[in-house]
């Protein structure tokens, strides 16, 4: 028979010895009492060189565990403190280690001293670390539940993943209940792709959990899809995972009202950030007639992100029915909305026009003082194209009884007074009220009189020192104050020079205002389902300000 015999070094029984004797020798200093050490210098040098062992991967010192944990009950600081043995001892993944940590963390957890404390959280983070090589895919979302939970909390903990175990995570989505795909969907996040590879193959394999019944699920496999196309190089994958992204919000549509609003608001970032998803899906927008405001109104801010010049008549269509509603805010927003689009698509800038001359001929005061604002809008957009249509807006100016819709009739006013026949008697009865008006209209009012004088001098002179007199010597607002003594001032020196600056281009004006500044759109991206997309804004702010009116004591 043949043997192998193993080479044995001629001094390994001494060596073996040795190392059971330095373990005997430091139990025996761990375990002495000696009432003349009352500082318990022979513990801690002990414990010392425990660490030091520790750190030279010395194994053996694992089964002086037990005596480590009799010296953590020592009222002594720095002994606590040598709790830091807990940390690389934890990295040992022995059975008996993990059953006799448990206890002993769940009791440094309540320790006095917040270094012991902020130490015992650390192992706790790897012991849960352990059971994500669980073969139970309930257990392995359980644990990560949990590490997310405490990476939250701290500052000090971050959890990372590389691309095995995120890979080994996505392998055992389809059998892990809808929470727990929620856990582990929501913890690839915390994976950062080093390649463009990687990042394509990952959105590739959780794409299935589109088709999701729950919309947890549904949601938050999206906001992990574009996070990972942060990382994608080519741009034809990228426009291949937009289209998948459509049908799963498509879907999200067709459940109740709080599940539609969420879709919307989220749909609204999404848009923003990857123009290619539901580029072709405005139809799904349209409103219902029993669809509560809230998901009207957002409905409707999508119509607008989504309308362009192909699909302008059947939205401009859509948008008259909107307007002969019965919600008045409702009616608000559809009649603004169709002066935006004349903004933001210029070919059908005369259809949006018309339709807003058909809807101020309804004669119903609120759609006349929508439609009076953003004609405003129209003129300063478009200069010297559609002032035909003055005419129109000055038969109805015994409709205007709101500060915004004033301010932007009196602007029209000024700003075409030579082209008005009657713009001084039109600005003198609103000059009536001068007084009584808030400060927008008095500040309009103020530059449309000014406006009248340069264009028109014999008609605005004596209108002119009235208001500046007003602006000056019987108001308290310091803005129109200030405003008026610039005017005076440069009448008085230059009408020209004045007649530049008041007449002078205006900003160029446009209908994309609501969109957000790219690194708050970023960041909203990051954060696809939860509540601080139904606000639009920062995580922190969102959260500050609702536990600002929280009671300290319902805290958890």
């Amino acid at each position: 028979m043949a043997m192998f015999l193993a080479y044995i070094p001629p001094d390994y029984g001494l060596h073996r010895m040795t190392i059971q004797g330095k373990v005997a020798e430091l139990r025996a200093e761990l375990n002495s009492g000696s009432k003349k050490d009352k500082n318990f210098t022979q513990k801690k040098i002990a414990l010392k060189k425990i660490v030091a062992n520790m750190t030279m991967s010395n194994n053996e010192m694992v089964s002086l565990f037990p005596d480590v944990i009799s010296c953590m009950q020592i009222q002594s600081l720095e002994i606590k403190k040598i709790a830091l043995a807990l940390r690389t001892m934890s990295y040992v993944h022995v059975k008996e280690f993990v059953e006799a940590t448990v206890p002993l963390v769940k009791r440094l957890l309540r320790d006095a001293d917040p270094y012991v404390r902020k130490t015992a959280a650390y192992c706790v983070a790897k012991l849960l670390n352990q059971l994500l090589r669980d073969d139970n895919p309930t257990v392995v979302a359980s644990a990560l539940a949990s590490l997310m939970d405490i990476w939250e909390r701290s500052e000090t903990i971050k959890l990372t993943l590389d691309y095995s175990n995120a890979s080994k995570m996505v392998a055992i989505l389809p059998d892990c209940s809808e929470w727990g795909q929620t856990y582990i969907l929501e913890a690839l996040m915390s994976y950062v792709p080093q390649e463009s590879g990687e990042a394509t193959l990952l959105a590739e394999r959780i794409a299935p959990r589109l088709s999701h019944s729950n919309s947890a699920v549904v949601l938050t496999c999206i906001r992990v899809m574009l996070y990972l196309m942060n990382y994608i190089a080519d741009e034809k994958q990228i426009s291949a995972l937009c289209r998948k992204l459509s049908p799963p919000l498509v879907t999200l549509l067709a459940k109740g009202s709080e599940v539609q609003y969420l879709a919307l608001r989220n749909a609204l970032l999404i848009l923003q950030r990857r123009p290619d998803v539901l580029r072709n899906d405005i139809r799904v927008f349209f409103c219902k007639y029993n669809d509560p405001i809230y998901v009207k109104v957002t409905k409707l801010e999508l119509i607008f992100m989504l309308a362009n010049e192909k699909n302008i008549d059947e939205v401009l269509t859509e948008l008259r029915e909107y307007a002969t509603e019965v919600d008045v805010h409702f009616v608000r927003k559809a009649v603004r909305a169709i002066g935006k689009l004349a903004i933001k698509i210029e070919p059908a800038a005369r259809r949006c026009i018309n339709l807003l001359l058909e809807l101020v001929s309804t004669k119903v005061p609120y759609i006349v003082q929508e439609a009076t604002v953003v004609i405003r809008n129209i003129f300063r957009k478009y200069p010297n194209q559609y002032e035909s249509i003055i005419g129109v807006l000055c038969e109805h100016l015994d409709s205007l009884d709101e500060p915004e819709a004033k301010a932007a009739m009196v602007w029209v006013i000024g700003q075409y007074a030579d082209r008005i026949e009657n713009s001084d008697a039109l600005l003198e009865d609103f000059l009536y009220s001068f007084a009584e008006e808030p400060v927008e209209v008095q500040l309009a009012l103020l530059t449309a009189t000014v406006k009248l004088f340069i264009q028109r001098p014999t008609k605005g002179q004596d209108l002119v020192p009235r208001v500046l007199k007003w602006a000056t010597e019987e108001t308290d607002n310091p803005d129109l104050r200030d405003r008026a003594y610039m005017y005076w001032r440069l009448l008085s020196t230059d009408v020209n020079l004045a007649k530049q600056i008041v007449m002078g281009e205006k900003p160029p004006i446009t209908a994309e205002s609501e969109k957000l500044d790219p690194q708050t759109l970023e960041e909203m991206c990051l954060n696809v389902g939860t509540l601080a997309t139904i606000y639009l804004k920062p995580v922190q702010t969102v959260f500050q300000a609702h536990l600002a009116h929280v009671p300290e004591s319902s805290h958890l």
